[in-house]
């Protein structure tokens, strides 16, 4: 792909839906405005749980086919978001699979991405980044936002790549980790108990591992107006995010405006105005010289 965009962004996840989840109005909103957004993609998800009990056979403990329905579930999501560019890491010649949690036997397995090689990978990722030259990258924060080993992975050979692309003629002026403010959790929290329902079984939201003290964040979009098709690439993630579960629960009684703001930590680059009340910066490309 050809350098085509004056803003550019690239994005590195460890499953389909991950992207959705963490970032989808964001990237419905810069993809809107012409910037040239790129997702790249570290597993298949072969282990994610299967939520719909008419494809139940797809599981890796089955028929271990949910990495190939999985990607016609991400093109979906995509095509909801406005998003052309979406890759799989070292596709086509390397695959990576979903390494499954710390401690179990699939984790152990030689061809996930847990167990490979970080510098490999990196590798692989930087490719990308000296084809499509981004500004601003985003992935997850060192603990991969709950712990699960891909994004962990994904974390490291993002940074690490980003460390090897400025040491061979581009440099990544912007890097954000994704967040989730404890207030915004517990917003959440409070308002479905207050519906007799509960999110992720959490009482509080220092029970939940992806809820991040509010001083770290440095940045929100705000992006309402792309809600609609944030929650429409949900729905495409069908095998793993169910429309009767939290997730939907939280926008039928919250409204659309909990999905609104995506939340950032910025660990790479300066702050730019415009700022909000909060001093937290308003968009990623501020600072940026174009």
């Amino acid at each position: 792909m050809r350098v085509s965009a004056a803003k550019r962004l690239l994005l590195v996840h460890a499953h389909p839906d991950d992207e959705t989840i963490n970032n989808g109005v964001t990237m419905a909103k810069y993809a809107a405005l012409g910037a040239q957004v790129t997702l790249v993609t570290c597993t298949r998800g072969e282990e994610g749980e299967v939520l719909v009990e008419k494809l139940a056979n797809l599981a890796s403990s089955k028929d271990d086919k949910l990495g190939e329905h999985r990607e016609i579930e991400l093109k979906n999501a995509m095509d909801e978001l406005g998003i052309s560019d979406f890759r799989f890491l070292g596709a086509p010649s390397k695959k990576w699979r979903d390494s499954g949690m710390m401690g179990t036997p699939q984790n152990e397995r030689k061809d996930v991405f847990w167990q490979s090689d970080l510098d490999e990978a990196a590798n692989e990722l930087v490719k990308i980044i000296l084809e499509i030259k981004p500004q601003v990258l985003i992935t997850y924060d060192e603990f991969g936002g709950y712990g699960h080993p891909d994004h962990i992975k994904a974390n490291q050979v993002a940074m690490r790549a980003a460390q090897i692309s400025g040491s061979q003629g581009w440099e990544i002026e912007k890097i954000y980790w994704n967040t989730t403010p404890k207030s915004v959790i517990q917003m959440g929290i409070d308002k479905m108990k207050e519906i007799g329902s509960d999110f992720f079984g959490a009482e509080s939201a220092d029970d939940l591992p992806f809820a991040k003290p509010d001083e770290l964040v440095s940045t929100v979009v705000n992006a309402p107006e792309y809600v609609p098709a944030k929650l429409a690439a949900m729905k495409a993630h069908a095998t793993q995010i169910s429309v009767d579960g939290p997730f939907f629960a939280l926008s039928n009684n919250l409204g659309l405006s909990v999905w609104g703001d995506e939340y950032y930590t910025l660990v790479k680059g300066e702050k730019a105005a415009p700022f909000d009340a909060n001093g937290r910066e308003l968009d990623i490309f501020a600072g940026i010289n174009l």
